[in-house]
């Protein structure tokens, strides 16, 4: 590798942005254009992204849409959603519309509890060690709840503890999960704090070596579930509902659907996430892990029909978000889409994010079960080829109407008609 094209910058995270880009653009050969489209990204907004991450040169606008006719328990909500996907907002907007004769969206929470884990090894008596650290409790609650005395005074912090011998390669391991209510907070920084704090003692006491300390993203007692029915005329029918359920049982019974199944579900998840300034991360490993806890990956969502003929769906799955701490308070997108929102508590937000997943999920699975997944798709993504090929102004909707028109909905299509417009003109 020649020098110019070297990774190494002496000092970067020293730089300015402004400087930091400019010694980038240099390294990787970026021309003009390059240098002040990145320039332009971050305008109005490089300090914040400074901040918030190492080594900042830029930003990245995901549009926000907002997602329309959603109740969740009784209450109309306009929902922010941040996602480059087409028909993804629509979807959701269309589900919303469809439930809205039962109700909408019916939710329950577990609260907001997190845990984090204390790995212990070493021990010729691992089950020895685990009643050892089960008769230190109240010691434990105390070490904790002086980590964050802050948490515990708004009505949150150390709750209980569990403790665990698994078996592994290497042979047993105790493992102590201590289980903290984070109130308002994600609660990453609370339970991995108690976590460093506690396991020097658990070493003092026990004799076993601490090794790992740090949170579970498999936050399953945090769970939030949303429930909905769909009349049998905002279906389309019996056929296309019980086609429906078909495709749950599909997704539920074969890894390989439900993985596109449940992509599906987090389009709607992961939009509200991130538009809320939450981790996207965090939630879709949870997600993940908490379908396959058991050993099997399947569908996220469970479908029926119940006594009336009517589709039900229900939604099941980890929701660790917070209102406050990291880019959820930092951020002001992230705030003024909360204050849309006109959510109070982390809980409250919890719970319209899981009925978002499953509104996604019926608009898919309808779809899928009825037109196909690619006439609404590839409507909408006719726009963004259009935009693909260099249409400006009113030729992006000249084009994206005649890809429509055709049922072919190709770059090459599309240069074809920019083409003959500009060659009208």
């Amino acid at each position: 590798m020649s020098d110019a094209r070297s990774s190494r910058i002496e000092g970067l995270h020293k730089m300015t942005p402004t400087e930091r880009l400019q010694a980038v653009a240099a390294k990787a050969g970026l021309g003009n254009e390059a240098i002040a489209s990145l320039a332009q990204a971050a305008e109005g907004r490089i300090e914040l992204a400074d901040r918030l991450v190492e080594n900042a040169i830029s930003s990245i606008a995901i549009p926000i849409g907002v997602a329309t006719n959603m109740i969740v328990d009784g209450r109309e909500v306009l929902v922010p959603m941040a996602t480059e996907e087409s028909s993804v907002i629509a979807a959701v907007c269309n589900a919303a519309k469809r439930c809205r004769p039962t109700g909408g969206f019916f939710t329950s929470s577990s609260g907001p509890v997190m845990a984090a884990q204390i790995q212990l090894l070493g021990a010729s008596d691992p089950e020895q060690v685990r009643l050892k650290v089960y008769e230190r409790l109240d010691e434990i609650r105390t070490i904790c709840n002086e980590t964050d005395p802050l948490l515990v005074k708004f009505g949150g912090g150390f709750r209980d503890i569990e403790v665990r011998v698994i078996e592994t390669a290497e042979g047993p391991m105790t493992i102590v999960h201590i289980i903290v209510d984070t109130r308002d907070a994600m609660g990453a920084n609370a339970v991995n704090s108690m976590a460093e704090a506690l396991a020097p003692r658990l070493v003092e006491w026990t004799g076993a070596r601490s090794l790992l300390r740090i949170l579970t993203n498999l936050a399953d007692r945090r769970v939030v579930r949303a429930r909905a029915v769909w009349p049998l005329e905002e279906i389309g029918g019996e056929e296309v509902r019980d086609d429906m359920i078909s495709a749950y049982h599909f997704a539920d019974a074969d890894p390989y659907r439900a993985a596109t199944h449940n992509k599906g579900i987090m389009n709607g998840v992961s939009a509200v996430v991130l538009a809320t300034g939450n981790d996207t991360r965090a939630i879709e490993a949870g997600a993940h892990s908490f379908v396959a806890r058991n050993g099997h990956y399947g569908s996220m969502s469970r479908w029926e029909e119940d006594a009336d003929g009517n589709l039900v769906g229900i939604l099941e799955m980890p929701m660790a978000v917070g209102l406050i701490g990291g880019a959820t308070k930092i951020h002001p997108t992230a705030q003024a889409c909360l204050k849309l929102l006109g959510v109070e508590t982390a809980d409250q937000l919890a719970r319209i994010i899981v009925s978002i997943g499953l509104a996604q999920n019926f608009a898919a699975m309808r779809a899928l079960a009825t037109t196909g997944i690619q006439k609404g798709h590839m409507a909408l993504h006719a726009q963004n080829v259009a935009l693909l090929v260099g249409a400006v102004g009113d030729e992006i909707d000249q084009v994206a109407s005649e890809l429509k028109a055709l049922g072919k909905v190709r770059q090459d299509v599309a240069e074809e008609i920019l083409a003959r417009l500009r060659a009208g003109k």
